[in-house]
């Protein structure tokens, strides 16, 4: 049976600050309990944690820090064996937890792009292994992708292996849209801009261990770049507000089985991903008629 209604039990990883939090905030309001996936809740998130169950008592939701480090296969199925237990079932999973680096891709070293691909994309991959199981026999569910508008549209230099992290996520989540429909799980890609504000994504950036490389790339492309953050944030307009890709998950989470679109950008700075993807899943959706796998595209995913 599908479990359109409100009142769905959701998960949302990386959830301690920024989008991820916004998000639970958005849909804890509208009438969801939501579990926010947070690692190490009771030491160095603990004032996040605070902060959450401050929310709820306040504004009287239903919210719940849960203990989540996406890096890891234990703790993923630790947190959506809580959730179960504590609630029989499980609707909505949000894929948000990610981390950015800033910096030239030579100075990085394949270490440092095997950990941020750790986070970024087999941390997705880890938490659908734990919650699939569940959503499969329930025969309903939806998976929810934070993207990023720099898989498609404009990317400026000196975040490449964010960007590449990124744009393997998003091929996972295409793929995983085809084969997990015929379960009854929808998926939905939030695709944010860039937001200069209302995130630590910046200012918790990660930087290149090759100090005397990124170094050189420095002294070469500094009289390019120097104000390069001044130029970017100024085509954001002032009233952007990062809490409308929250609001965009919270709509999407709301909507009926089959009627989601696969992709909805949120991005201020009009960077050219809404175009190249729409270009991109109407080639998807054109294939998949053309090799007779329409079953597998739903009325939203298909437009």
């Amino acid at each position: 049976m599908r479990n359109d209604e409100t009142g769905k039990v959701i998960l949302v990883t990386g959830a301690s600050s920024g989008i991820g939090a916004l998000s639970v905030r958005a849909l804890a309001l509208a009438g969801h309990t939501v579990y926010a996936g947070i690692r190490r809740i009771a030491t160095r998130n603990a004032t996040a944690v605070a902060d959450l169950t401050r929310y709820g008592a306040d504004h009287q939701v239903d919210v719940h820090a849960v203990e989540l480090d996406v890096t890891s296969q234990d703790s993923a199925d630790t947190a959506v064996d809580r959730i179960l237990g504590e609630r029989g079932r499980l609707d909505v999973v949000v894929h948000n937890a990610g981390h950015m680096v800033l910096g030239p891709a030579e100075a990085f070293t394949a270490e440092q792009f095997a950990d941020l691909y750790d986070v970024n994309v087999l941390g997705t991959q880890r938490v659908n292994r734990a919650a699939l199981p569940k959503l499969r026999e329930q025969g309903s569910g939806l998976l929810v992708w934070i993207g990023s508008s720099s898989t498609r549209g404009g990317c400026p230099p000196f975040l490449a292996p964010y960007f590449a992290a990124k744009a393997a996520m998003d091929a996972l989540a295409v793929s995983y849209a085809a084969e997990v429909l015929p379960f009854g799980i929808d998926t939905a890609i939030v695709v944010p801009g860039a937001f200069t504000s209302g995130t630590n994504h910046f200012a918790n950036a990660g930087a290149p261990a090759d100090i005397a490389c990124a170094e050189a790339y420095d002294q070469r492309h500094r009289s390019l770049t120097g104000d390069l953050g001044q130029r970017l944030a100024a085509l954001i307009p002032s009233d952007a507000d990062v809490t409308e890709v929250a609001d965009a998950v919270a709509r999407l989470v709301a909507m009926a089985h089959g009627t989601r679109p696969l992709r909805t950008h949120i991005d201020p700075s009009r960077d050219g991903s809404e175009v190249a993807s729409a270009v991109s899943d109407r080639l998807r959706a054109d294939f998949f008629r053309r090799i007779g796998l329409d079953s597998l595209l739903t009325a939203g995913s298909s437009l």
